[in-house]
């Protein structure tokens, strides 16, 4: 008899989240909402379900170099469903504690004889049992340091000899350490609506765990719960939001009454956040070159009832043809990136960006720079930010952009609208912090100030 797909187990549906996202490059956050909801997957088993996906893919490589020791046979010559469930079932043999290893393993042989046959089912059964019953082969037999951090953290070994050369060895392992660790939930209260007082009480009398955030004072820590179906987010009291990504915002300084160009904005946080600290007064122009991502922030400026936030679909590379000489009081160009900043959020970018990436993106980058600057008034601000941490896309790139342009010039005064925990961490940086993750619970971000000669 046929299981029906809403009695699937946790375990099917993970095994499908990890395939598509094998195959198709998919963004495991979004599998995983589309997955519950298409396969009705109980509220309790969400976490596990989760844990799952992101831990399998976490680990990957680590988990390959186990697997590699129990069979005589390439890991690349296995079904690629057979290698994922191989790879799934061992992140939980040897990862996690609370489930029983018996229950893991019968699990994974009722999976291989729905799929497959009952040869397979063997396989799998044999192979397990196996690695349950042997010794996993030490990460010291590994002499190559940058090869055995790149198992041991489950990192790409062209993407740890870049972090290696742009800041050493010894901040490449911080960072790819702290990429393994969970991410920090972070929610940004609506100030121009409510007070962080009132939305952590609302919030916990819903059954919510929330502290106050450490580096800002709008922002809370999620502890416990899920926000999205709370009180507080439904009438727009509350957004999440990674304080590091909250402190751009800081960075610009929107005042109430100025007009500002947020170059790149969806899915709208930036903007939003903006509007609230200008008490809902003047205009952001908020851009966005796809429809339906206009469409996002379109739907955060309604839910947050922040009015002066006007939605626009346009290329950030072509804005001088749409917009007028010296238009904006401030401008934030958050660019289109990598991402590798955010690792610890998305794990499966470790895998999907190649170097070429860094490269067809710094272009695109340096473009938007260039057009947006003739856009804003002398004595103005252009905020540059990025959730990388990727030399070429952020430090590189807008100190060529300052050294370039006659009448750009690093605002000194950025480091005093910054907590100063960070401006301490970033040294003499003028006008530029590098945040990587693990330093101050947030994801890797840069953030620049350039101000305009008079």
């Amino acid at each position: 008899m046929k299981k029906d797909l809403n009695t699937a187990t946790v375990r099917d549906a993970a095994l499908e989240i990890l395939l598509k996202i094998e195959k198709n490059q998919a963004y495991s956050n979004l599998l995983i909402n589309d997955t519950i909801k298409k396969m009705k997957v109980p509220q309790v088993d969400v976490p596990l379900l989760t844990e799952l996906v992101y831990g399998t893919i976490q680990n990957q490589m680590r988990l390959d170099y186990y697997l590699s020791s129990f069979t005589k046979k390439p890991l690349k010559k296995l079904d690629k469903w057979v290698h994922v469930l191989l790879r799934m079932t061992v992140y939980q043999l040897v990862f996690l504690d609370r489930i029983p290893d018996h229950a893991a393993i019968n699990e994974a042989v009722e999976i291989a004889k729905k799929r497959g046959h009952k040869g397979t089912a063997g396989f799998v059964n044999g192979m397990l049992r196996g690695l349950l019953r042997g010794e996993l082969p030490s990460l010291d037999k590994i002499n190559d340091n940058v090869k055995r951090l790149s198992v041991e953290t489950s990192h790409p070994e062209w993407l740890l000899k870049r972090w290696i050369n742009q800041y050493g060895f010894e901040r490449a392992e911080k960072t790819a350490r702290a990429n393994l660790s969970a991410p920090v939930h972070s929610l940004r209260v609506n100030t121009a609506r409510s007070s962080v007082k009132d939305v952590k009480e609302s919030l916990t009398a819903e059954g919510l765990e929330v502290e106050e955030g450490p580096l800002l004072k709008e922002s809370l820590r999620l502890k416990k719960g899920s926000v999205i179906n709370s009180e507080a987010f439904k009438q727009g009291y509350v957004s999440v939001q990674d304080e590091g990504s909250m402190l751009v915002s800081h960075a610009v300084d929107p005042q109430p009454g100025e007009k500002i160009l947020d170059a790149c904005a969806a899915p709208g946080g930036k903007s939003a956040h903006m509007a609230e600290r200008m008490n809902n007064e003047g205009e952001i122009i908020s851009i966005d070159i796809h429809d339906h991502k206009v469409k996002l922030v379109k739907e955060q400026q309604k839910r947050l009832n922040l009015s002066v936030i006007k939605g626009e679909t346009a290329d950030a590379r072509k804005l001088h043809e749409k917009f007028a000489p010296e238009t904006f009081d401030k401008i934030l160009v958050d660019a289109p990136c990598s991402g590798l900043g955010v690792i610890q959020r998305k794990p499966d970018l470790k895998w999907s960006k190649q170097e070429d990436d860094i490269l067809r993106l710094s272009s695109i980058q340096e473009a938007i720079v260039q057009s947006v600057w003739p856009l804003l008034k002398k004595g103005g601000r252009l905020v540059y930010s990025t959730c990388t941490i990727d030399v070429e896309e952020n430090d590189l790139l807008i100190s060529r952009f300052v050294d370039t342009h006659e009448d750009a010039v690093f605002d000194s005064q950025l480091k005093d609208r910054l907590p100063a925990v960070i401006s301490e961490k970033n040294g003499d940086l003028a006008g530029k912090v590098q945040l990587f993750p693990g330093d101050f619970g947030t994801d890797g971000f840069f953030i620049s100030s350039v101000m305009k000669h008079d």
